[in-house]
C-alpha cells in the first residue's frame, strides 16, 4: 500500500477517533452511544442500526391522560426494539439509554436544536446504516389512532423501509385505522441514511394508550418494526439513501 494511502487512512481513524471523544464529552452523564449487549447470529449480522428514542429529560414530548410523559413510552419500546435487533445478529447504536435530552443544562435558548444536533452526532459516529426514531402521536380528535411512519421526501430508501415497516405493523397489530406510510419533515431522518420516524400509537386515545402502557402490546410494536426493518433488509432492491442535509 502506498504511503500516501496510510496516511490517509491514519488521519481518517485518528478524526474518528477524535470525533468520538469530543462527543463522550458531550453527553451527560449515563449516556450511552453503542449498546454494549451482545449481537447473537442471525439474519442482520453485521448490520448497525441506531435505535432514537424521542425527546428525554427536560423535553417530556405529548402527555396522556393518565400524565404519563411520551418520553417514557419512546425509552422502553426503543429498549425493546434494541433487544430483538440484538436478538436477529445486529449491532444496536442507542442515542439514549435513559431519561436525558443530549443538550447543555442551558445552551443560551437552544436545547432542542442541540439536542438534535448531538442525537445525530451519536449515529453517524456510531457507524449506522440505518435510523429508527421512536415516538408517540396525539391529536385532538380522541377517536384517532394507529401506528404511522414518517419519512424524508425525497429519500427512496426511507420511504422503502417506512413501507415496509407500516405494512408489519398493521398485520402485528390490527389497527382499527389502517395508516399508510408518510411524507414528514424531520431533523432526525436527514441524516444520510435510511431513516424513519415511527409514531406507535396516539396517546390521545384512552384505549391504544392503555395498550401502549402494557409490556405485551409494547412488545409486538417493537417486534414489527424489527420485522419491518428485517425485510427491509431481504429486498432484492433496495432504493440508496439521500444525502444528509445541512440545517
Amino acid at each position: 500500500m502506498e504511503k500516501r494511502a496510510v496516511m490517509h487512512i491514519f488521519r481518517s481513524l485518528c478524526a474518528l477517533a477524535l470525533g468520538l471523544v469530543t462527543l463522550a464529552t458531550m453527553l451527560p452523564a449515563g449516556a450511552q452511544r453503542v449498546s454494549s449487549i451482545p449481537a447473537a447470529e442471525g439474519p442482520l449480522k453485521g448490520r448497525v442500526i441506531a435505535v432514537d428514542a424521542g425527546h428525554g429529560g427536560y423535553d417530556g414530548g405529548a402527555r396522556a391522560p393518565c400524565g404519563q410523559w411520551e418520553k417514557v413510552y419512546n425509552l422502553n419500546i426503543a429498549q425493546r426494539l434494541r433487544d430483538y435487533l440484538h436478538s436477529l445478529g445486529a449491532e444496536v447504536v442507542m442515542t439514549r439509554e435513559g431519561d436525558y435530552a443530549l443538550c447543555d443544562p442551558n445552551p443560551k435558548g437552544r436545547k432542542k436544536r442541540q439536542d438534535m444536533e448531538r442525537r445525530a452526532d451519536v449515529v453517524i459516529l456510531g457507524g449506522a446504516e440505518m435510523l429508527v426514531s421512536i415516538h408517540m402521536n396525539e391529536y385532538r380528535q380522541k377517536s384517532q389512532s394507529g401506528p404511522q411512519v414518517f419519512y424524508r421526501g425525497d429519500c427512496e430508501a426511507g420511504k422503502a423501509l417506512a413501507e415496509v415497516i407500516q405494512a408489519q405493523m398493521i398485520e402485528a397489530l390490527l389497527p382499527k385505522n389502517k395508516r399508510v406510510a408518510h411524507v414528514g419533515d424531520f431533523y432526525i431522518t436527514s441524516l444520510g441514511i435510511p431513516s424513519v420516524l415511527v409514531e406507535c400509537g396516539f396517546l390521545s386515545n384512552p384505549a391504544e394508550e392503555a395498550l401502549l402502557r402494557t409490556d405485551a402490546y409494547a412488545q409486538q410494536v417493537a417486534e414489527a418494526i424489527g420485522k419491518g426493518i428485517m425485510g427491509w433488509f431481504a429486498l432484492e432492491e433496495r432504493p440508496v439513501a439521500a444525502t444528509r442535509e445541512n440545517r
